[in-house]
């Protein structure tokens, strides 16, 4: 499938549940047993081996235009399967061009701040500031 076709795709999966307008959000509206024509474990993988080309030639690109990078950050409860999702949905990822920093449970410090200070600390300093 060309890379065109697959962010075509990828849009379409996961549009609805994006969410734009957060004052309206409300987390019942959600089912939780949706997977979106998902139909089986097999049927995702395949999915995700087929994004695999498409992270790697993004990724090149990036790393080329040496101008804009990309942030995930990945929050949840431990045993949530973090670990889990990055090694699958990262799997097309050359770990060159990553940097990944951990934060375990909040100073006093960062208790005062909302949940993404430490983050946007980290983001902001020149050590953790790194380009593909």
């Amino acid at each position: 499938m060309k890379h065109r076709k697959q962010v075509k795709e990828a849009k379409r999966i996961v549009e609805k549940y994006c969410v734009t307008k957060g004052e309206k959000f409300r987390l019942k509206d959600y089912d939780p047993s949706d997977t979106d024509g998902v139909k089986s474990k097999q049927h995702a993988e395949d999915i995700l081996e087929r994004r695999v080309g498409l992270l790697s030639d993004m990724q090149e690109k990036l790393y080329a235009q040496d101008r804009w990078a990309l942030l995930l950050i990945f929050q949840a409860m431990d045993a949530a399967g973090k670990d889990g999702a990055i090694k699958h949905v990262m799997s097309g990822v050359n770990p060159q061009g990553c940097d990944v920093h951990a934060f375990k449970a909040p100073s006093n410090e960062e208790l005062d701040h909302d949940y993404l200070w430490r983050a946007h600390k980290c983001i902001s300093s020149s050590a953790c500031i790194r380009r593909f």
